[in-house]
């Protein structure tokens, strides 16, 4: 049973085919070993019926993932995790901000810059190396929702009233400029070919292939504190309204947990937990 033998709803209604691979590859990137992933897909495939849909497909390895080790499913609910930086986009904006910044940027949120015709008011400036990268977020709460192309058509024309008076203003340190999409979800075809022909960089979890922002937040470890399976959804707002949202954040500002008046033999285990999502 490799692929078609069941059919499965996914979380946008559409209907598909069984794929047993990208289960497997999924259980890997959580890190489990060989042996724990091969009981789980056995387990799953044995529960298997049509219809049954991706989210209790994912609910039933999760659960399976978390008696293993808890982060394994950590890192498993990594997609369900940032759909929980919401319900407002702004924690999303935070969290591209830092895996941009540990990823070597200087990053800046909310920056208002002044174009041709109009200001305009970006989630994120990234600069590296003389490159200024001006970042649009687009967060969604759904699961199974897709951006579309009058999202990369918006911020295109935002882009280009900002270039020129980036440039002039900037002359010394910018050496190249481009235009970011950002999302949590997925491009639409339509919305990949636009970009790709204005010249914009989108970035989607999964594109482009290979950097993706799965791949970016696996590669770096620059998980979002939501993926914790020993923080409470309470804690996990405290922290997020502390402009807290990588767990990585949380090892620096461990004075935070204390405010929560969590004991320190939990305390431990969440830093833990923190130190091993950390690990590249």
């Amino acid at each position: 049973m490799e692929s078609q033998d069941f059919q499965i709803i996914k979380s946008s209604g559409e209907t598909t085919g069984f794929k047993v691979h990208k289960l497997r590859k999924s259980l890997k990137a959580s890190g489990a070993n060989d042996t724990l992933v091969k009981k789980i897909v056995n387990q799953v495939i044995d529960e298997l019926y049509p219809g049954i849909s991706t989210r209790e497909i994912y609910n039933r390895a999760f659960a399976m993932l978390k008696r293993g080790k808890s982060v394994y499913a950590s890192k498993y609910k990594l997609k369900k995790a940032i759909y929980e930086l919401g319900p407002t986009g702004f924690p999303f904006e935070q969290f591209v901000s830092g895996v941009l910044h540990y990823s070597g940027y200087e990053t800046q949120i909310n920056q208002t810059l002044k174009g041709t015709c109009v200001s305009h008011e970006i989630d994120v400036v990234a600069v590296k190396n003389g490159q200024w990268n001006i970042i649009e977020c687009k967060f969604h709460g759904e699961q199974g929702l897709k951006c579309n192309v009058k999202v990369p058509m918006y911020v295109h024309s935002r882009y280009s009233d900002v270039k020129e008076p980036l440039i002039k203003t900037n002359k010394k340190e910018l050496q190249s400029i481009e235009g970011w999409v950002v999302t949590n979800t997925r491009f639409t075809a339509d919305a990949l070919n636009y970009g790709k022909c204005m010249g914009l960089y989108l970035l989607s979890w999964d594109h482009p292939k290979d950097n993706a922002l799965k791949d970016r937040i696996d590669r770096l470890g620059l998980y979002p504190l939501t993926v914790s399976t020993l923080l409470s959804n309470r804690e996990k707002q405290f922290l997020l309204n502390q402009n807290v949202v990588l767990c990585r954040q949380i090892l620096g500002k461990i004075y935070l947990l204390d405010h929560l008046g969590i004991s320190n033999s939990r305390k431990e285990r969440i830093i833990e937990e923190m130190k091993q999502l950390c690990i590249v």
